[in-house]
């Protein structure tokens, strides 16, 4: 390929022997694939290796937004796109990211894409599921932050750039997997808002998670994409119940300790 800029695909995983091949069936156009993986109790190394990835292990996770970083640290080309195994690039997207290593090199530039996520056996078109664009193309000076979940690029006064074409993203392929992963990003998001020093009273778990159902359902039109959708609004407004509970909850007991310190005082 004629690039002015080469490519680096990154990739975090873990146990993802079932995803992972297609992935990088996608992706194995690019110049480098780096591999960080977290957990070793399947086939994740050897189908990496057969793919010509390069492959990193960590025997720690240290969150979302510092996994990234730490597997962006072992690239050596200028140009990254953070990819999940979890996700396909489209042909359609590839072209898009073929014409922009084509151009002279710029770090005034970062590059969003539209994600296309299943939920249930579908393809979601609204309920806020759909573009769902997201920042995965960027020049490696750029890097994600230190967040637990709901990681982000930290890119700066760069201009983002929306690209054509999508990333297929399997994210509900069991439905009970998918349930825990939500409850385990709950915790996590609410451990990090706790060290931050957050708080919500108890009314506001109730509030925010009404809220969070009447937005799905209704100002995202979740409703059109059938009864998918309306499950969808009911899922989001359940992890919106979990992630603000699990807050409360860290606050009260911490008040608790608190008071049964000064008692034995």
């Amino acid at each position: 390929m004629n690039m002015q800029q080469k490519l680096s695909i990154v990739i975090i995983t873990k146990n993802a022997e079932k995803l992972l091949p297609a992935c990088l069936e996608s992706v194995n156009w690019a110049d480098e694939i780096i591999i960080l993986n977290t957990g070793n109790s399947d086939q994740t190394m050897k189908i990496a290796v057969n793919y010509g990835a390069k492959f990193y292990q960590s025997s720690t996770w240290c969150g979302y937004g510092k996994q990234r970083q730490i597997a962006q640290s072992y690239t050596s080309h200028p140009m990254i796109f953070m990819i999940d195994s979890d996700e396909r690039m489209t042909p359609e997207l590839k072209k898009s990211i073929l014409f922009i290593l084509q151009q002279p090199v710029t770090t005034k530039i970062v590059y969003s894409i539209s994600r296309c996520n299943l939920f249930l056996g579908r393809f979601m078109r609204y309920s806020g599921w759909y573009p769902d664009r997201v920042i995965r193309l960027y020049p490696r000076c750029f890097q994600y932050n230190d967040n637990l979940v709901h990681e982000s690029l930290e890119y700066f006064q760069a201009k983002i750039q929306p690209l054509r074409g999508d990333l297929l993203h399997l994210t509900n392929r069991d439905f009970c997997a998918f349930q825990w992963k939500q409850c385990m990003y709950a915790q996590a998001w609410a451990k990090e808002r706790y060290q931050k020093g957050k708080s919500y009273n108890f009314l506001s778990i109730f509030y925010c998670t009404i809220w969070a159902f009447i937005r799905t359902l209704f100002i995202r039109t979740s409703f059109l994409d059938g009864k998918q959708g309306w499950i969808l609004a009911i899922v989001i407004s359940q992890y919106t119940f979990n992630k603000y509970t699990a807050l409360w909850v860290l606050n009260y007991t911490s008040k608790d300790t608190q008071i049964s310190k000064n008692d034995l005082s």
